[in-house]
């Protein structure tokens, strides 16, 4: 008696079937990457009109500008070097760029710029404080750190010491430490500003360097030269002080031209 023959199975049906699922999952994976792109694409429009919107809406235009910190500066002189005016949207504009500009002024050593919601720029400097006029091959003004921020120019002050026989190599321009002559005109001008400083910088007409007999500077009325050397500076102006004191009880003294102190223990008058 013969054996039953197995059922095979019907391998085009099974094939045929799996091919169908593949289609259909690369169907809905296709459909999802159009949709996922669809709602990006959506979802970034909808980023790029609120920003329109809002950039261009009249809630945040600038109202006002306030500055902070200008001393020689004007108002207008400010807001014109950062380019944020009465009307700029506040949101639209570009800070950091606004605070480079600020920074690129010679007369501003520090700047902030921020935004006050909702129609509001708060811009506030630091202005370089000149306390001298260095003569060089030009002349230039140096601030109250003896860095030179700027070319001296007819509009400048004029009212601040005038300093002669410094080298450009004296002084703190390409990162090396400033040479001994102009540390000790610094300590100088540091003294003279002072509030109890027998001569004040605004005293001071004019500083001389001479690398052999030390530093004169010229201040008061007239111009009085005082030698005072190199080194013990605030000794010295101590003892400027008890001199003028002195003089002044003195009547039978009417003035002098020139005091020599670089010898505290022999003190030179010269009388007009």
């Amino acid at each position: 008696m013969l054996g039953r023959k197995p059922i095979k199975k019907n391998r085009y049906k099974i094939r045929s079937g799996k091919r169908y699922v593949k289609i259909i999952r690369s169907f809905f994976l296709c459909l999802k990457i159009t949709a996922g792109f669809a709602g990006l694409v959506i979802l970034s429009l909808i980023f790029i009109l609120s920003y329109d919107f809002v950039t261009q809406c009249d809630y945040f235009k600038a109202k006002n500008v306030k500055v902070e910190g200008r001393v020689r500066l004007t108002l207008q002189e400010v807001i014109e070097q950062a380019r944020i005016h009465t009307g700029t949207n506040i949101l639209s504009a570009n800070l950091t760029t606004a605070r480079k500009r600020l920074l690129s002024h010679p007369w501003i050593a520090a700047a902030e710029v921020r935004r006050e919601l909702p129609g509001s720029i708060y811009i506030r400097i630091k202005e370089h404080k000149p306390i001298a006029v260095v003569c060089l091959n030009q002349k230039f003004i140096i601030n109250d750190q003896g860095k030179i921020f700027k070319k001296w120019e007819a509009s400048d002050p004029e009212n601040i010491p005038i300093i002669n026989g410094l080298d450009i190599t004296d002084i703190d321009i390409f990162g090396q430490s400033p040479g001994i002559v102009f540390n000790a005109v610094m300590d100088i001008l540091k003294l003279g500003q002072k509030p109890e400083s027998i001569v004040s910088i605004d005293s001071i007409k004019r500083i001389d360097v001479d690398r052999e007999i030390g530093i004169t500077i010229y201040a008061f009325e007239h111009s009085k030269a005082i030698k005072l050397g190199y080194n013990d500076y605030p000794s010295k102006f101590k003892q400027l002080k008890n001199v003028l004191f002195y003089l002044k009880k003195r009547s039978d003294f009417s003035d002098f031209d020139s005091i020599d102190l670089n010898n505290l223990n022999r003190v030179v008058i010269n009388p007009i």
